[in-house]
């Protein structure tokens, strides 16, 4: 989901919260893994909120030490990078180029004259956050009615995918990772996957020709599905089962899948919802874990939409802190593909400690990609 800001707006809130001489009011200023700034500006002091996180607030003096920033954790759960980055810094940043997604909605029903094409703009954006902001991932969202222009199965509309495939090979030309994610909110037109909509099998075919075409592609991320919502999550967790055992049985065996849940897969709510709990049921053919990443969202308005200017909250102590510890104590990872926030001083705030937390618990969170609007100026959901 999430209001279309413009990639200026977001972009520049994403890239935010690098280490300076001094940490800013509010910002990360120590914890496990931490490499910048240790002290604070005047007035402000660094107080330890956990061992992976300190963070700047106000009080007496300034430029009070936080302690913690010293070696990395590791574990060792076998789900793509196990072990911390010594520079406090996740392992993929990025942006979603949207598009191809346009005229998708919440119910799974999307207007094909809204689509904005994005094989030449939108490649040609890769390439100017690549070379101007070090960017190394990013999310190409997609309709499953675009690919199939219409139809809930996995035949391909040839001139569609022809488009799409081109944005896809501009990522890859770029030697960035590209996430193939299908936006379409566990749905075809109303009805949900496997429970009453289209059969888990036509999801599977869809999958299954994607996965032929990009299996030899080492930097292609398999996005399962963006934000599903309002479905029985043990009967989603089965089907995603399905979709990650018929791309590794295509050969594309090494790549990352991305595992949403439900409640529009929010971070917030992914254990308690039952997501990360069904979801850790997923395993690969050969029984292992590797390679499969938790899907999660989290915008910082007040409503968790991303439809809202100002924001209200950085997700730490909701959302982000607590999942951090359900990841280590399953020994597995997250990323985290929405996120975002109004061109307005409140989300460069908040966002900026969200995304500081982030990189300093990088053994469990291995990166992001914020939304944004796409080479064009229309709005989608």
């Amino acid at each position: 989901m999430g209001i279309n800001t413009g990639l200026g707006a977001l972009l520049a809130v994403g890239l935010a919260g690098q280490a300076l001489a001094q940490g800013a009011a509010y910002s990360q200023c120590g914890g496990i893994g931490w490499s910048g700034a240790t002290t604070c500006v005047s007035g402000y002091t660094c107080s330890v909120v956990n061992d992976y996180y300190s963070q700047c607030i106000p009080g007496s003096g300034g430029g009070g030490g936080g302690g913690g920033g010293g070696g990395s954790p590791t574990t060792t759960g076998g789900s793509g990078s196990p072990t911390s980055s010594p520079g406090g810094k996740v392992k993929y940043a990025g942006v979603n180029i949207a598009g191809f997604d346009f005229g998708m909605v919440t119910s799974g029903t999307q207007d094909l004259n809204a689509i904005a094409d994005q094989s030449s703009s939108g490649v040609q954006q890769m390439r100017h956050f690549v070379n101007d902001d070090k960017f190394n991932i990013f999310r190409l969202p997609v309709g499953w009615q675009y690919l199939t222009n219409g139809s809930p199965t996995g035949n391909l509309n040839s001139a569609n995918l022809a488009k799409y495939d081109a944005f896809v090979q501009g990522c890859l030309s770029l030697g960035t990772y590209c996430i193939i994610d299908i936006h379409n909110y566990a749905r075809f037109n109303g009805a949900v996957i496997g429970q009453g909509g289209p059969a888990d099998d036509q999801f599977v075919a869809l999958w299954t020709v994607l996965a032929t075409k990009y299996k030899s592609q080492s930097k292609i991320v398999f996005g399962v599905m963006n934000e599903p919502h309002d479905l029985t999550i043990g009967t989603w967790a089965q089907t995603v089962q399905k979709v990650v055992t018929a791309i590794r049985n295509t050969g594309a065996t090494s790549q990352m899948i991305l595992l949403p849940g439900t409640d529009y897969t929010s971070a917030a709510n992914f254990i308690s919802n039952g997501s990360g709990p069904e979801l850790l049921k997923v395993k690969n053919p050969d029984g292992g874990i590797s390679g499969l990443i938790f899907d999660v969202h989290k915008y910082s308005d007040s409503d968790n939409s991303g439809t809202h200017v100002e924001c209200t909250t950085n997700n730490i102590d909701n959302a982000f802190a607590p999942l951090a510890t359900w990841l280590r104590s399953n020994r597995r990872q997250a990323f985290l593909s929405e996120t975002g926030g109004g061109n307005v001083a409140s989300c460069g705030t908040v966002i900026c400690q969200q995304l500081d937390y982030i990189n300093s618990n990088n053994d469990v969170y291995l990166g992001w990609t914020s939304w944004s609007a796409g080479g064009s100026d229309r709005l989608t959901s």
